[in-house]
């Protein structure tokens, strides 16, 4: 059940947060907004900047908050051991959760708090990418969100599944959540875009939520910015040297680093006034090689490339690529060796010297490669070709859209974030197309590759004298 904006000053004035001189109501096209009610200014470096919005700090809603709600709540509690404390998001997701299952208007289970009515306040849509449609998500395809967004919803789903697992047991939870119907998959996706949408770093508690200052909205130019006070009360305060208008909205920056991929997976959005260019995209190991998988599971994450522009020049870095590149006649080796409780490890060793614990920056060690120019000939390739992939699948035609199955917002931030990833990566792709070539020049690529040609002209000049020497 949503309750109205209109509502939200008696729950505020019920749980002492305090609006000065600004309201929360409904804007003209981003939803809900924060609203100036009369002229405010800042003066310029000043320590007293007007405060706008004050929140207690047992309303900032975090990891730690779960864990304190859980001493006062045993049913919740029996139902956070059986699930187990896990990351900090996870525990402040099933704790919202269970707010939205008592919502429902099924048995109530546990110790209601501030957060069981103010999650009714929250939107009902958030347009992140993992909200989207089967219709919708197509629009992704090629970019750096297209292997994100699925291996999110992979996530999500193995979170949600192992939740019903642990709880199905415990008789109150399973009847509340599973038996009555009261929550569903898609609701644990409409949580977690909630968090990424909602999610603040406060100075002192770090990653939390925190309830009326989550309202306001993005600007890439704000008027206000949040802290925390010396009793760790979340506050909204003007910018030094601000000046707004009675009726004027006021915002704040989500991050003004944020690539167009991140605002869109975070945010549901792209902010077009953003200077930030980058992306991420997925590297996958050679298919031929011999050693592929003993690189994954020693390199321990998903291997990417990384692509900026910064300053107008391009950018780029992926230590998967130089592991990537390399073999044993470069000087890698794996050997599972046993340590002194007769547990087996994989351990990694470049020019015999074991690096498996700076396997993440092994972009550094490749520097004593016996001929760095070729390794870095053979990088810039493959990240090239791994680029150029991409964006083939940028520039392909997609699916028509019906408008009736497609929403507005969704494709519009869609078709930005193509475009802005395209014209990055063309511009990658022709800086790496240039150095390429700079390094076909080089004093030690040439002698290289010649040697090279050498050796395998003598070994066809083998063949042709082992034919001639045929009697049969």
């Amino acid at each position: 059940m949503a309750l109205p904006i209109q509502d939200l000053p008696a729950w505020a004035r019920l749980n002492d947060v305090s609006f000065d001189n600004v309201e929360v109501t409904t804007t003209e096209d981003k939803g809900y907004g924060l609203l100036s009610q009369k002229d405010l200014t800042a003066p310029e470096a000043t320590v007293e900047t007007p405060q706008l919005l004050t929140v207690p700090h047992d309303l900032v809603l975090n990891s730690q908050a779960v864990e304190e709600h859980a001493k006062e709540d045993k049913e919740f509690k029996q139902l956070l051991d059986a699930v187990g404390h896990h990351s900090p998001r996870f525990n402040v997701l099933l704790f919202l959760l269970v707010q939205l299952a008592r919502n429902s208007g099924h048995a109530h289970v546990g110790v209601s708090n501030p957060w069981t009515q103010y999650l009714q306040f929250l939107p009902k849509t958030v347009l992140v990418p993992t909200v989207w449609t089967e219709d919708e998500r197509p629009l992704l395809k090629g970019t750096s969100l297209e292997v994100a967004v699925g291996a999110k919803l992979r996530a999500l789903d193995n979170e949600f599944e192992m939740i019903r697992e642990a709880s199905s047991n415990i008789s109150c939870w399973n009847d509340l959540l599973w038996h009555s119907g009261a929550v569903s998959f898609n609701d644990w996706v409409h949580l977690d875009a909630l968090y990424r949408s909602r999610c603040l770093e406060l100075p002192k508690s770090g990653e939390s939520m925190v309830p009326c200052i989550d309202m306001i909205n993005h600007s890439s130019d704000p008027t206000a910015y949040y802290d925390q006070n010396s009793n760790y009360e979340a506050v909204l305060l003007l910018r030094p040297g601000v000046s707004i208008t009675k009726g004027q909205e006021v915002t704040i920056s989500y991050g003004d680093t944020k690539s167009a991929a991140e605002m869109l997976f975070s945010y549901g959005f792209i902010d077009p006034e953003s200077t930030s260019e980058s992306l991420i995209l997925p590297l996958a190991p050679f298919p031929d090689d011999p050693l592929a998988k003993a690189k994954l599971v020693a390199f321990g994450k998903a291997p990417k490339v990384h692509v900026a522009r910064e300053g107008g020049r391009i950018r780029w870095d992926s230590s998967f690529a130089y592991l990537q590149c390399v073999n044993e006649e470069d000087g890698l080796d794996f050997r599972i060796l046993q340590d002194n409780e007769g547990n087996q490890q994989l351990r990694v060793f470049w020019q015999d010297e074991d690096v498996t614990d700076q396997i993440s920056e092994f972009q550094k060690l490749a520097q004593t490669h016996p001929v760095p120019e070729i390794l870095r000939l053979r990088v810039v390739v493959s990240v090239q070709e791994n680029l150029e992939s991409h964006l083939e699948q940028l520039k392909s035609e997609l699916p028509p859209h019906d408008t009736s199955t497609v929403r507005v917002e969704c494709l519009k931030h869609g078709l930005l974030l193509r475009q802005i990833e395209t014209s990055l990566l063309e511009d990658a792709i022709q800086a790496l197309e240039q150095e390429k070539n700079e390094l076909l020049k080089a004093e030690n690529v040439v002698a290289y590759l010649g040697s090279m040609e050498t050796s395998n002209l003598d070994l066809v000049g083998e063949e042709a004298s082992n034919e001639a020497d045929d009697f049969s």
